[in-house]
């Protein structure tokens, strides 16, 4: 993307609407890579959207100091899934900069990706303009890594260190206003196209 990413909630507000992605994820312990799509979907939310103050509370932190967030849907399946097997849900998170220019902070989530319980990870844009996020988890560790290829592109690396150890890449392509979204979905491991009901989404993503 030409010109910078000024803070985080920039990033953010650039990801809002509806991806679609292909993703290559390797577990270590397995020796073995699995891929899929997905399809995912990010709104914005005001500061004052009592869903992100309620996530503040929550989190023992003071809403004052929310500057935005998103609700994020996502619906998939992974390679190695049992028939019948998906995943999808719904969380809500919030922005807390620590810092004057609003590159590093606290983000609250309502619910995490690998755990259903509220959880509070840390984000920091580098200085390339990627988004780092790290979340701590009782069993596990996650870092990921976001960037833009161009508006419309966005990358994504993540690795995971505890009782699974995995590193994944992800290549997510905006699906335009107006299109239909099961036509629009990553095609799957075998090359099949998926619907929204049926692709997958990283584990630890939003």
């Amino acid at each position: 993307m030409s010109g910078s990413i000024a803070d985080a909630i920039s990033f953010f507000r650039l990801s809002c609407g509806r991806w679609r992605s292909q993703r290559s994820s390797h577990h270590l312990l397995h020796r073995r890579a699995e891929a899929g799509g997905s399809f995912i979907e990010v709104v914005e939310l005001e500061a004052a959207d009592p869903r992100l103050e309620a996530i503040a509370v929550l989190h023992g932190q003071d809403p004052a100091g929310l500057v935005g967030g998103c609700r994020v849907r996502w619906s998939g399946s992974m390679a190695w899934d049992k028939a019948g097997e998906a995943h999808e849900g719904e969380s809500v998170f919030g922005l807390i900069p620590t810092d004057e220019r609003g590159r590093s902070g606290l983000l609250l989530r309502d619910r995490g990706y690998a755990e259903t319980a509220p959880v509070a990870g840390h984000f920091a844009m580098d200085d390339r303009d990627g988004l780092l996020l790290t979340t701590s988890y009782e069993t596990m560790n996650s870092l990921e890594r976001f960037s833009f290829a161009g508006p419309d592109v966005r990358l994504r690396t993540s690795t995971v260190e505890g009782l699974s150890n995995t590193a994944s890449f992800c290549v997510e392509t905006r699906i335009p206003d107006g299109a239909d979204s099961a036509a629009g979905a990553s095609a799957d491991a075998t090359g099949t196209p998926a619907s929204p009901e049926t692709a997958c989404l990283s584990a630890l993503g939003w």
